[in-house]
């Protein structure tokens, strides 16, 4: 059995309020079992903190007074609620040496690292971590957000509404020219298309081929409606010089319509390596965080790993324009209402987690992207959960499963948010607008679901 580590690196003495008030740790609060056999709850979360922090298994003889200056200190525990909370120094992280600033990686190789494989846990999982305001500064942050995207469509810059969006189906298989036809009529009804996570330069649909295709289906598409476009292309790749050379080189296809691109980055798969190339490279852009992957280590269904709030809070840090959040219990993905307060985390100055309240000291917000099984039916309530509808939203099904097709299906959308912006009866709405109207006759499932007196009221009898 290692060695009991629970006098050096646990001090239950310690209150929280004293440690948020003096600024100098990170608090993290984790789901902790320990394994049969092993030392009891405080020695095992002791033992968690040390391999977390300056500890190991054994005394070394390197440790010095200093050393023992930034270990890491369980303050508090629960152990029939399998709670612990740790206290980590704010010094332990480690900071970039051209400018000083700091980084996801070293937060997590410290309070995600070989935390997770340690032979007497049997699962630990953090929940929520709150940042003291002389570290949160030091985080790069957005540097754009919808707001941006308000400004290039045209819109009010303060509650402009729901950007009206589309992922291109299938994910992969289309080939330029249908990928292209796809984007030219979605855009006559809708406002954001993006690249699904896995689409970039596929052997069947060259990014040197397909880009060009998509410039001149937003010129069209521009050109008939007098409405600005927006595409997010995915530059995800393993290699940073890879990104910049696909973003720079899609920039240049679209030229004076720069300012009508965001970048996609996968930033679970890709890692804050690959969030923060674009960020800092591609200052300018939107970026477009998708998670593709997190559920391997967010789902409720996982002990380890790290929830899903602690997933947002890290996107905002790193600097995600937006960051898809999923559906909040209205879509296909996992998920509850409750899950609003995810959003709020990324939005808002000044807001609740789980276990910590977050003064976010006028970092810029980064957006909520909701996609997943979403159509005209279900945003209302969507809207009416989260208390607005200033996000972007991406249906795939929900618009080009529409029985008029993609444009009649993204105006449906337009004229969902359009109808809980006025507040305006959703069903009342559709009766002079058609492609609302042809949701209901498309989405018959929901839409007897949701609103199970539709047909009386529209007149339909099939």
């Amino acid at each position: 059995m290692a060695l009991d580590q629970s006098n050096r690196y646990a001090d239950l003495s310690l209150k929280e309020e004293d440690l948020i008030k003096g600024g100098n740790h990170v608090l993290c609060a984790y789901l902790m079992k320990p394994k049969e056999g092993f030392f009891d709850y405080l020695g095992t979360a002791a033992h968690f903190a040390a391999e977390s922090s300056t500890g190991t298994n054994v005394e070394v003889c390197t440790t010095d007074d200093f050393t023992k200056g930034v270990d890491a200190l369980v303050y508090e525990i629960d152990e029939e609620k399998e709670l612990m909370k740790i206290a980590y120094p704010v010094d332990l992280f480690d900071r970039n040496m051209k400018d000083g600033r700091a980084m996801i990686v070293s937060f997590l190789t410290l309070a995600i690292g070989n935390n997770q494989g340690m032979g007497d846990i049997e699962y630990g999982k953090m929940l929520d971590f709150y940042v003291p305001p002389k570290y949160l500064r030091l985080f790069d942050g957005p540097n754009k957000n919808i707001v941006d995207m308000w400004r290039v469509l045209g819109r009010p810059l303060e509650n402009g509404g729901m950007v009206v969006g589309t992922i291109i189906k299938p994910k992969l298989g289309l080939r330029p020219e249908p990928f292209a036809k796809a984007c030219y009529q979605f855009w006559l009804g809708g406002d954001f298309i993006k690249n699904d996570e896995p689409q970039g330069n596929q052997v069947f649909a060259p990014t040197r081929k397909i880009i060009p295709l998509i410039v001149d289906a937003m010129k069209r598409a521009q050109d008939e409606t007098g409405e600005a476009k927006i595409f997010s292309a995915n530059i995800t790749a393993d290699d940073p010089f890879e990104m910049i050379h696909r973003g720079e080189y899609i920039l240049e296809e679209f030229g004076e319509f720069g300012d009508h691109v965001a970048f996609l980055v996968d930033g679970y798969v890709g890692g804050p390596t690959a969030i923060t190339t674009c960020r800092r490279y591609f200052p300018n852009q939107f970026l477009h965080y998708h998670r593709a992957g997190h559920g391997a280590v967010t789902s409720q269904q996982s002990q380890r790993g790290y929830s899903v709030l602690v997933h947002m809070k890290m996107a905002r840090m790193q600097g995600a324009s937006g960051i898809h959040t999923g559906t909040m219990g209205y879509g296909k993905m996992e998920g509850d209402a409750t899950e609003k307060n995810l959003a709020y985390n990324l939005e808002r100055d000044s807001a609740d987690g789980l276990y910590y309240h977050q003064e976010w000291a006028g970092m810029k917000a980064t957006t909520p992207i909701i996609s997943g099984g979403m159509n005209a039916l279900r945003l209302p309530g969507f809207f009416d959960n989260l208390g607005h509808c200033n996000v972007i939203q991406t249906s795939g099904g929900g618009a080009f499963g529409h029985k008029d097709g993609g444009a009649a299906g993204a105006t449906s959308l337009r004229q969902a948010r359009d109808a809980w912006m006025q507040g305006v009866d959703v069903i009342e709405y559709a009766k002079e607008h058609e492609e609302l109207r042809g949701a209901f006759e498309t989405f018959t499932a929901d839409a007897d679901k949701i609103y199970p007196n539709w047909r009386e009221k529209l007149g339909v009898h099939k």
